[in-house]
Parts: structure tokens; C-alpha cells; sequence
């Protein structure tokens, strides 16, 4: 990989930080959401590599990339340049981006800002975090192409299994990860600077420069954050374009200007998280990771962090069930992480949501504005209402799906099924509209299979073994599929206008649904016309209630659920007497 640029002493000595309060932070989406397993992506020189691209296309009079364009440009197919647009409008910083606001027919003709594509074309080359437990992190972090350490163990093992050995106390923290974002940022940024810099008069490094709309477009790596906000643009805290005159376009500024004080910013939050890091790895008082309040392992603790910036955990739940509306929730971001035989409602509008290391579990996510990710699980039912959702390294899963966009599957997956949306709840279409998720548009049955081997984890390349192309999913059959029914907790409440399934059914299953629902009428017609004697139906209902108590009384999560929801409760009561 070229070395990055080196950086130009300037004569002006900023203030690294414009306030105490104020802090640089790499954005986690684009590192978390926006990286794609397509090994033509992965550049060994992304300044060479993206440099053409930039020439290419900065003489056109928008400055934006359509699908076909970028195919071109990257030897790629139509289909994997429109999942580049698709992935970059899931993880801008610009919810007001043309290509953010796009309905899906028009992606193509807005297209995708130039810079913005550039920027995440470059990281398409990160590397993930190690665990903590590899003995030289440091020496292959950054390495491309490297080998792991793990390579002929890790394979052996099932997504859980490798989840399993993989505790709290290795994996990275949301601490580990910032500061090795923050490490990769200062490693790269004298080259991401000049991808975005214009040249002037000049062949030296100093007619470099960047416009103060360049320098906007930063703000799809970093952020500054101020104490009690959720973020300040970056021009009103850099000293050389603050305080500019609307109405006047502001000055270039010196690429190297740039450079010496977003180093100086990065370095002082780094140190601050490395200390942060240090503390709690020493145990001290305080040594907490401020930015994200874990979870407790108890479902009743388990709550959102304090940071808006910051997810909401929920983590080790286990043979329970659990509930968060959208009133529990700080965040517009959940991650949900090593749950077990539960169900789990997260009933709230969302930007993303993670769901990690569970198994025989059932989740229940509401509208998802930008995208899903499911990682290392086993047979967990997912429902959920998204733009878009991402499946990697996976087994025995059904997903029941309202999406916009094409499902991808990625890495090593094993009997994944998927299926049409199944369920609704009262507020369900606010939190669509809320989020930008049409219910005319449901690409459930088109699953995009991509590479096997995921080029950004050190953990999944087996030596000498090239990249194939991931397991599909298969669709559930029709005769598989039925509803979900998701109890009215808060009746009189908090009513919504939804009731019903918002996302047409396919005929198929709608007809299998309804076949389903005759079938179960005409049982409950039957005994309720059964021709016997008063005694004989008391032996019947009797004998059918101790059937349910023994299937109940098997299934403690429902049962413990039931104790504490006397209301539900009732309702499972009634439904047998009506039988």
C-alpha cells in the first residue's frame, strides 16, 4: 500500500480542539455497514487506484456516479455497482443527500456524489479489529493480504461455537474499536486528503488545496461531537472555515493547514481513549466506557446507553421474553448480542440494528430505516421490516422479511431460509413512514449471494484458499409459513392506525394462509358441534387443557412470560375455552 503522503509543517499553530468539549470521532456506520465482501474493491494502492476514477469524472457538471458508470470504471458487474450505490446511501452522513432521499427507481439517475464514492471506495480496504487475544494484533492489522492466526480451528467450529470463544473480555469493546478506527484515520489521511483536494497553480505539495464543500465531505469518516449534542458540522469547528460568510463562498485552505490540525484532533482523542481503555483494563474507578453503557445480562437491566451516538445493548438474555418500545430508547441504533431461548421485541423505529452470537431465539425488530446485520447465529426466527438486511456466517435461520432492497448474504452460511413479513403491531406503518421503508416494495425472495470469505477479518481467510461465492438462502415454502402474532401490551395506550400486515403476501402464501385459517376454523366447529354428552365434553376440554399446561409448563420463557403478563395471560385462556 503507498505510504501516506507526509505532512507539510505550516506556519499556523490552531487550536487542535475549538472547545474542551468538543471531540473527534471516527462514524462507526461506514466501518460497521458499508464495508462489502468483493475482492475487485480491495486495492492494494487505493490512491492509484482511485485517482483515475476522481479524473474521470470531476469534469462532469454534477460531480455524481450512476450504476453504469461506475461499472465501467471498476470492471464490475451492473449488479455489484448498484449495491456500491445502495450500501453508500445505507451509511452517508447527509440524510438530505439526493441519493439518501432517492426512491429505489431513481438511484440510478441521481446517482452517487463523487467524493462520497471515493471515500467509501477507499476503506474498502480496512481491516477489522482482532481479539484481544492474538499474540501480534499490531504486527497484521493493517496488512493486506494477511493469514490468521486461527486458520484450520476456526473452521471447525459452528457460528455459536466461535462466538462462544470468543468472551466479553476478548472481544474488542466499542473503546478497542474507536481507537483502531481512529488509528486507521491517522495512518490514512494525508491520502484521503488529497483524493479530495483540487489542485491550483503549482506542482508542489502546496497547491494542494481543499474547498470548504470538500471538507464537508470528511464528515463521512469523522464528527465532532460537542457535550449534550449529537454533533457539530465540521466547518463551524475548524478554525480556517468558521465563522464564513454564507453568502461568500470561503477561501481554499492548504491541504497540509488541514492535515497538521485533524492530526492534532485525532491524536487527542486517541490518547483519550487509550486512557479510557487503560483504566478499565486496570480496573480503576471510572475506567468504564463512557460512550457505551453495556447491557447487564439480566433482561431487566438491560438498558440504552446514555450517548445518542451510541447503541442500545441487549445482551444475554436467556429464557425470556423481552420488550422495548420506542420510548425506552436513547438511541436510533441496537445491538443485540448473545441472546438464547427468547423472544425479543424491539418495537421502535431505527436507523440499524446488529444481532449477534444468539441461537434458538425469536427477534422481533421494528422498522429499520438503513440496514440489519446478523452475524454468528443459529436458529433464531428474525422478523423485520428494513431497507436492507445483511446475513453473515449464519445456520438454520428464517428470516421473515419487508425489505427494499435485495437481502446479501455473506461468509459462510448453512440452511438459511427466507420468507415474506408475517406479523404487524399498532404503530408499525408510523415507524415505516418515520424511517423511509415502502411497503409497496418488497424484495424478500431476491436474495445476493456474495464472497464466502470476508476480506476485512483477519479471522476468515484460510490459507491458500480462494474466494468463493457464499450459500444462497432458499425461500420457505408456503405450506411452512404462518403468522406472527405480537401481543398488545399496552392497550389504550398507545394506539396506531396498523392492523394488519402492511406488505402484500404473495399469492401463494396468502392462499396457504387462508387455507390455514379454514382449517382451523372448521376444528374449532367440529368440537364445538361434537355430539356428546355433557360429561364427555368436560373429559375433552379437561384433557385439552392439560395437554396445554404440559406443553406450557415446556416451554418456561412463555410460562415466566405469562406470570408477569396476567393480561396475555387471560387471552391464552380464552382461546381454549372458545375451543
Amino acid at each position: 500500500m503507498t505510504d501516506p503522503i507526509e505532512p507539510t509543517t505550516s506556519t499556523s499553530d490552531p487550536n487542535p480542539n475549538s472547545s474542551p468539549t468538543t471531540l473527534l470521532h471516527p462514524r462507526r456506520d461506514p466501518f460497521e455497514h458499508g464495508l462489502l465482501p468483493i475482492q475487485k474493491l480491495i486495492f492494494t494502492d487505493p490512491v492509484q487506484a482511485l485517482t483515475p476514477l476522481k479524473q474521470k469524472f470531476a469534469s462532469s457538471l454534477t460531480h455524481r456516479v450512476d450504476s453504469a458508470a461506475l461499472a465501467d470504471a471498476l470492471q464490475i458487474s451492473l449488479d455489484h455497482a448498484r449495491l456500491i450505490l445502495d450500501t453508500l446511501a445505507l451509511v452517508l452522513h447527509s440524510e438530505s443527500d439526493p441519493l439518501v432521499t432517492a426512491k429505489p427507481d431513481d438511484v440510478d439517475s441521481v446517482g452517487a456524489d463523487l467524493r462520497d464514492l471515493i471515500l467509501f471506495l477507499y476503506i474498502q480496504s480496512y481491516k477489522k479489529l482482532l481479539p484481544r487475544f492474538h499474540k501480534d494484533s499490531a504486527a497484521v492489522a493493517d496488512v493486506w493480504p494477511s493469514t490468521s492466526a486461527f486458520d484450520g480451528y476456526l473452521s471447525a467450529l459452528s457460528p455459536l461455537q466461535l462466538v462462544r470463544c470468543n468472551t466479553r473480555r476478548f472481544m474488542p469493546s466499542q473503546a478497542d474499536e474507536e481507537a483502531h478506527q481512529l488509528s486507521y484515520l491517522q495512518k490514512h489521511l494525508a491520502n484521503i486528503l488529497s483524493l479530495l483536494s483540487e489542485s491550483v497553480e503549482g506542482e508542489d505539495k502546496e497547491s494542494l488545496v481543499l474547498t470548504m464543500d470538500g471538507f464537508e465531505h470528511l464528515g463521512f469518516l469523522i464528527q465532532f461531537v460537542d457535550k449534550g449534542s449529537e454533533g457539530v458540522p465540521l466547518s463551524q469547528v475548524a478554525p480556517f472555515f468558521a465563522n464564513s460568510d454564507p453568502d461568500m463562498p470561503a477561501a481554499p485552505v492548504a491541504v497540509a493547514q488541514v492535515h497538521d490540525w485533524l492530526l492534532q484532533n485525532i491524536a487527542s482523542s486517541l490518547e483519550l481513549v487509550t486512557e479510557k481503555i487503560s483504566a478499565k483494563e486496570n480496573g480503576a474507578p471510572g475506567g468504564s466506557d463512557q460512550d457505551v453503557a453495556m447491557a447487564d445480562a439480566s433482561p431487566s437491566l438491560a438498558k440504552a446507553s446514555p450517548s445518542s451516538r451510541s447503541p442500545c445493548f441487549i445482551e444475554g438474555v436467556s429464557k425470556s421474553s423481552y420488550l422495548k418500545q420506542a420510548s425506552d430508547l436513547k438511541s436510533s441504533s441496537v445491538k443485540v448480542i448473545n441472546c438464547h431461548d427468547s423472544v425479543i421485541y424491539i418495537l421502535a423505529p431505527l436507523k440499524y440494528a446488529t444481532i449477534y452470537g444468539c441461537s434458538d431465539a425469536t427477534i422481533v425488530l421494528g422498522a429499520v430505516g438503513k440496514t440489519v446485520r446478523v452475524e454468528h447465529c443459529e436458529r433464531v426466527h428474525v422478523i423485520m421490516a428494513a431497507k436492507r438486511v445483511c446475513v453473515a456466517n449464519c445456520r438454520e435461520c428464517v428470516f421473515f422479511l419487508g425489505v427494499n432492497q435485495r437481502p446479501l448474504i455473506v461468509g459462510d452460511n448453512h440452511k438459511i431460509q427466507v420468507a415474506p413479513y408475517n406479523t404487524f403491531y399498532s404503530q408499525l406503518e408510523e415507524h415505516m413512514a418515520g424511517v423511509g421503508i415502502e411497503a409497496t416494495v418488497n424484495r424478500w425472495d431476491e436474495p445476493l449471494a456474495l464472497g464466502m470469505i470476508d476480506p476485512h477479518s483477519s479471522l476468515s481467510h484460510p490459507a491458500g484458499v480462494s474466494d468463493a461465492q457464499a450459500e444462497s438462502a432458499a425461500r420457505l415454502g408456503p405450506d411452512q409459513f404462518s403468522n406472527f402474532l405480537i401481543p398488545n401490551w399496552f392497550e389504550g395506550e398507545s394506539v396506531g392506525s396498523t392492523k394488519d400486515n402492511p406488505f402484500p403476501l404473495p399469492e401463494a402464501y396468502l392462499t396457504s394462509q387462508q387455507r390455514n385459517q379454514k382449517n382451523l376454523g372448521e376444528i374449532k366447529q367440529i368440537l364445538r358441534e361434537a355430539p356428546l354428552e355433557e360429561n364427555r365434553k368436560r373429559e375433552l376440554s379437561c384433557a385439552l387443557h392439560v395437554y396445554f399446561k404440559d406443553w406450557l409448563y415446556g416451554n418456561a420463557s412463555l410460562l415466566s412470560f405469562l406470570l408477569i403478563h396476567p393480561a396475555i395471560s387471560s387471552c391464552f385462556h380464552c382461546c381454549f375455552i372458545c375451543l
